[in-house]
């Protein structure tokens, strides 16, 4: 029977493991550190094993300091078991470990997983492995409660009959460590050990045996294992004692090792034993069968053939499971109180490279396993994934090499054992290439290689790295004025080559002042497509070129922009009549006064006119539509110049209605007409100034300033000539040589090629008293005051003409 549980024993084994769960140990690895801790099974959930913080601080003070740390496992198929605290990597138990159920019988058993911190930037990797160490906690178990065993009493001393084993799945000390029987004087129990380890007995006879005396023994078989504190449990052995059968069966080597590969088909032969028993009949009739303690699991695996004695496999072995069996064979007659005879066999399972390399790719990306993402603006040597191969196989069959193919974006690097890193090798542009697909090999060693192929994507994503840019920097566009207000100008496009909002333009117009008003009185833009659009109607004369800045910007952050340059030329329309400036008008009418002796040639008036338009729509041309039916005035159609074309003596009426126009050079000509009212006078002294003078004069235009600048360039000339002139004749008349004199100039002049028409005399000289430096005024002959002045009229008025 099973012995009572200690009530101290869990006291005991708390204090022990206290203090052994923050041992650990810290190995150096090639880009990575390996950290061990040991840990007891069956603890519950939510025992605290370590803390990587405080383990791993070293490392993280190398880092900078201001970065905020986090901790993540990289999963595993056993992961499960623990789990990772993210803030500071504390480990704990997530739930109850069994170590039998995890590991079996395997001496080493541990949980393996990676540990990466966060932020990937400053990416550091930790191999971790927490050994489950074993507890007491099963005790040895009989398959059956009561064995029977039948014994001839003609069994000579030391004669050896296999018993049921005990198991105990618990390892070490905690496993099954010996066996005891009932204190007798015939039997005993021989403990031995199989190859791979496991204990089993025999009981052993130990003086002769005589059914006459006592037929049968109850025998109690005590299993215990080395524990603290130890384990057992107990089975009864029956032992009937028969009449005698005189020869046991007995093989023909007491041991046999086999080499068996684990590729081997069903039905292969394993080996053929053969027995022998010198009895005849049924007493020397051999039946092979296994021993009654082997293993349900050799029971399932190898068929033996109970006549001839073939050992052959029904069901495949796995050397990475099992790499060697141990059979244990008996062969016994058909007499009565027959004793077998046993053999033993051991089957070394072979290996062969039957198992391809297994790639576990951790990408630390939630969803899709087969996704990793990473930035555009991620640095060199950015971590992408964790890659982990495996082989079951053993020997050069399990070496395996890893390689990356897809893209030299990527590299592979080695951290320990079959753990590598895929990291960045150089920097990436999305806009340049979003996606990448990469390969992982797996290769072994063996002589026949076997490998395996795992794909994954890598996809970047998108950084806002590239301000949007125009088509061109600067625009010009050409609208005619006296547009109506929201029409549409141009369209100004940029493209952004980023994703979402880092990509999406939005359009606007610079402040700035146009004569000025803000420039958004003036045109709008359309922030969603760059369309702009005029707020008002345009005057050439007003402004006629505009120039304004279009921002673009994207909607990342933080956002990025680029301007362009519009320049907006207004063209003009003829639409501005010409205005006549000069003679100044009163309802469209001016009084003018003539000399009515003019002669014909006499300017009456030079007609001044602007218009405000450009180019040919500014071009103005004078003409007379009117009142000139007699012919008595001629118009310089370019110079705007009235002159008389005839006498107006013979002319009655005291006014002359004339009707002039000025009209532009326009496609639709524009006309501003004005009635001229002439009036002849008698006398030339009671005429107005030629060209009378406005309150309101019109603003001098460029060709006037250039006109006027020329002449003041002229007249300075002219003033240095003169004073030049002047100079010299003063140092003449200092010489007697120089003196004028009046016969010998008019004797040179009468000696000139160029001679007048009529020679002057003395009497045609008339010398006339001035009244204040001006010469009187004469009445025409023909005038009740008359004095001879034929001419004077004329040639004053040219005289104040060239004057003006």
């Amino acid at each position: 029977m099973e012995p009572q549980k200690n009530p101290t024993r869990g006291i005991t084994f708390s204090t022990a493991l206290l203090k052994f769960l923050v041992l650990f140990a810290v190995v150096q690895c090639a880009h990575g550190k390996t950290l061990k801790y040991k840990v007891y099974e069956e603890q519950k959930v939510g025992t605290v094993i370590a803390r990587l913080k405080e383990d791993v601080a070293g490392v993280l003070s190398k880092l900078p300091t201001t970065l905020s740390f986090r901790f993540r496992a990289m999963q595993r198929g056993d992961t499960s078991f623990l789990s990772v605290r993210e803030e500071d990597g504390e480990i704990t138990i997530a739930t109850k470990i069994d170590r039998e159920k995890l590991c079996e019988k395997n001496l080493n058993c541990s949980i393996e997983f990676d540990v990466v911190t966060l932020p990937t930037e400053y990416l550091q990797l930790f191999h971790v492995e927490v050994e489950v160490l074993d507890i007491n906690d099963n005790s040895p178990h009989f398959s059956r409660a009561i064995i029977p065993i039948e014994i001839s009493e003609s069994a000579s001393v030391g004669t050896r009959v296999p018993v049921d084993g005990a198991s105990d799945p618990d390892v070490g000390d905690n496993a099954l460590h010996t066996y005891s029987l009932t204190t007798n004087n015939f039997f005993k129990i021989d403990v031995r050990t199989r190859t791979d380890g496991a204990k089993y007995a025999e009981l052993v006879v130990m003086r002769e045996l005589d059914r006459e005396v006592q037929s049968n023994y109850q025998l109690q078989l005590t299993a215990s294992d080395n524990g603290v504190p130890p384990k057992s449990g107990s089975t009864l052995l029956k032992i009937s004692i028969s009449d005698s059968n005189d020869n046991s069966p007995a093989f023909d080597e007491p041991a046999y090792v086999i080499d068996f590969l684990e590729n081997s088909p069903l039905g292969t032969l394993i080996i053929d034993l053969n027995a022998t028993d010198p009895d005849e009949g049924t007493n020397g009739k051999i039946v092979y069968s296994f021993s009654s303690h082997v293993s349900p699991k050799i029971l399932e695996t190898f068929k033996i053939h109970p006549e001839t004695g073939h050992i052959t496999l029904i069901k495949k072995v796995d050397y990475e499971s099992t790499s060697s069996y141990e059979l244990d064979v008996q062969a016994q007659d058909m007499g009565p109180n027959s004793i077998p005879g046993l053999c033993k066999i051991v089957v070394k399972v072979v290996d062969v490279n039957d198992n391809k390399p297994e790639i576990n790719i951790n990408l630390m990306t939630p969803g899709k396993e087969e996704v990793a993402y990473i930035s555009e603006g991620a640095p060199v040597d950015t971590f992408i994934a964790l890659v982990r191969v495996h082989d079951s196989d053993a020997g050069p069959n399990g070496e395996v090499t890893c390689r990356l193919h897809g893209h030299g974006h990527f590299r592979l690097q080695k951290t320990y054992e079959n753990n590598y890193m895929i990291l960045t090798n150089v920097s990436l542009d999305r806009e340049k290439r979003s996606e990448y697909s990469l390969t992982v090999i797996a290769e072994d060693r063996g002589s026949t290689s076997l490998s395996t192929i795992k794909h994954f994507t890598v996809q970047v994503l998108d950084e806002n790295d590239n301000p949007p840019r125009f088509e061109k920097s600067r625009y010009e566009v050409f609208k005619s004025e006296n547009n109506s207000p929201g029409a549409y100008l141009m369209t100004v496009v940029a493209s952004d080559p980023d994703l979402g909002t880092n990509g999406q333009v939005t359009y606007t117009v610079a402040d700035a002042l146009v004569q000025g008003s803000p420039i958004s009185t003036y045109v709008t833009i359309d922030p969603s497509n760059g369309a702009v659009y005029a707020l008002r109607s345009f005057d050439h004369e007003d402004v006629s070129r505009i120039s304004f800045t279009v921002q673009a910007r994207d909607g990342g952050n933080p956002s990025l922009s680029t301007n362009a340059t519009v320049l907006l030329s207004v063209l003009d329309e003829n639409d501005n009549p010409p205005v006549i400036h000069s003679p100044p008008l009163r309802n469209h009418t001016a009084e003018l006064r003539v000399w009515r002796y003019a002669s014909p040639g006499q300017l009456v008036i030079a007609i001044k006119a602007t218009d405000r338009d450009a180019g040919a729509n500014g071009e103005l041309s004078c003409a007379i539509a009117g009142g000139n039916e007699d012919g008595l005035f001629v118009m310089d159609a370019r110079r705007c110049e009235l002159r008389t074309n005839g006498s107006l003596e013979q002319v009655a009426r005291e006014a002359l209605d004339l009707r002039v126009e000025v009209q532009d050079r326009g496609a639709s000509r524009l006309t501003t007409a004005a009635l001229l009212r002439i009036s002849p006078q008698e006398t030339a002294e009671v005429l107005p100034a030629l060209y009378p003078t406005s309150s309101s004069q019109p603003p001098l235009d460029l060709s006037l300033i250039v006109i006027i600048s020329l002449g003041a360039v002229c007249a300075l000339l002219l003033i240095v000539m003169v004073m030049f002139a002047t100079a010299r004749c003063n140092r003449e008349k200092k010489d007697p040589r120089h003196n004028y004199n009046c016969r010998t100039a008019e004797s040179s002049y009468q000696n000139h090629p160029k001679k007048p028409a009529r020679q002057i005399h003395k009497g045609d000289i008339t010398l006339v008293p001035t009244v204040n430096g001006t010469l009187p005024v004469r009445a025409h002959p023909r005038s009740p005051s008359a004095s001879p002045a034929p001419d004077r009229g004329a040639f004053g008025s040219r005289q104040s003409h060239h004057s003006r």
